[in-house]
């Protein structure tokens, strides 16, 4: 099962703040403690006394941002391209609607969203319930069957972009910036540890990938695409009335849906109730059960998937225990050799 075309209804874009919060009666700074991005949140008040969330976002602000080279705010385009109404009926992406062309040269936007602060996976270090963690990688199988064969030509998160996520160029300008957010100055470090940690060939088929990924992009590209959100982490993931909260797109586009499990499976190890591989056949039987014809293509792109989360993740796994950096060192040998 497989889509050529997906029938899109394309939404208006209020063309101010003003517009956008037409009925807010009261704004106020929303921090937490999750947020790493280097965007703003504000919680505002309506009329009717409901609270929703304001999500302020500019490449100057967001580092996330400037890693996946986002100059033409693709939060605002995927929205507008109607692309978040295709989501299965289980997923809630939670937005309202969005203000785009704010800031310098019109480059930032802002998103209001429901206030879902109740329904998110809580901050923390506790084991995620067994039944929540298998229905959010049933849903994420939902969304890329939904999906599949999908190509973009609404000018979203480019396939390269996806795996020049700290790399030594991304790096170096954080590093230019005075490193402003922690996050690029800790990944920094860690990509120091990985060097001295990961087995010498492992580091070498890493270092090379993160200097230039387009081997990877071009044997993922021998394989079905999906659109994806781009980052299953836990706290951009809830559940409210029986249904998945799945917030912050900031990364949307055209790429493989193992990457989405293989960024899951990253950026969640420590608190998902299940291995990493039981995780992964709960996803493959989750496509199987959608109609989705997988025998010919879905190990090649697993495989390839999960070395191009370790060019992403690495300084991150040379952070962490041993047993953890090494299944990531294996997987990186088995999709090199796919390459």
């Amino acid at each position: 099962m497989m889509v050529d075309v997906l029938e899109l209804a394309p939404r208006p874009l209020a063309s101010s703040l003003e517009e956008l919060l037409a009925d807010a009666v009261r704004r106020e700074p929303f921090p937490t403690s999750d947020s790493r991005s280097g965007a703003t949140l504000e919680r505002v008040t309506s009329a009717d006394g409901s609270t929703r969330v304001l999500k302020h976002v500019h490449v100057d602000h967001d580092w996330t941002m400037r890693f996946s080279g986002d100059v033409g705010c693709h939060p605002a385009r995927v929205w507008a391209s109607g692309l978040m109404d295709v989501l299965p009926e289980r997923i809630d992406h939670g937005v309202i609607g969005v203000a785009a062309g704010l800031g310098r040269d019109g480059l930032g936007a802002a998103i209001l969203m429901h206030d879902f602060s109740g329904a998110m996976v809580p901050p923390g270090d506790d084991v995620l319930p067994l039944e929540q963690h298998l229905t959010f990688l049933d849903d994420m199988a939902r969304l890329a069957a939904r999906t599949l064969g999908w190509s973009d030509d609404v000018g979203l998160v480019p396939l390269g972009n996806r795996w020049t996520w700290f790399n030594h160029d991304s790096l170096q300008v954080e590093a230019d910036r005075g490193w402003p957010d922690p996050v690029p100055k800790i990944a920094f470090e860690g990509w120091a540890r990985f060097a001295e940690r990961a087995p010498a060939d492992v580091l070498a088929v890493i270092d090379a990938l993160r200097r230039d990924p387009s081997p990877l992009v071009a044997r993922v590209q021998d394989t079905p695409q999906s659109f994806v959100h781009g980052e299953w982490n836990l706290r951009n993931l809830g559940t409210a009335d029986g249904r998945t909260v799945l917030i912050d797109w900031t990364y949307p586009g055209e790429g493989p849906c193992t990457y989405e499990l293989a960024v899951y499976l990253a950026l969640n190890r420590a608190r998902m109730p299940q291995s990493k591989e039981d995780a992964i056949g709960r996803f493959r039987s989750s496509l199987a059960r959608e109609s989705v014809g997988i025998e010919w293509w879905f190990d090649d792109q697993l495989a390839v998937s999960l070395v191009a989360a370790l060019v992403v993740f690495g300084w991150e796994k040379a952070l962490g225990p041993d047993d953890e950096l090494a299944w990531w060192c294996d997987r990186a040998r088995e999709g090199a050799a796919r390459l």
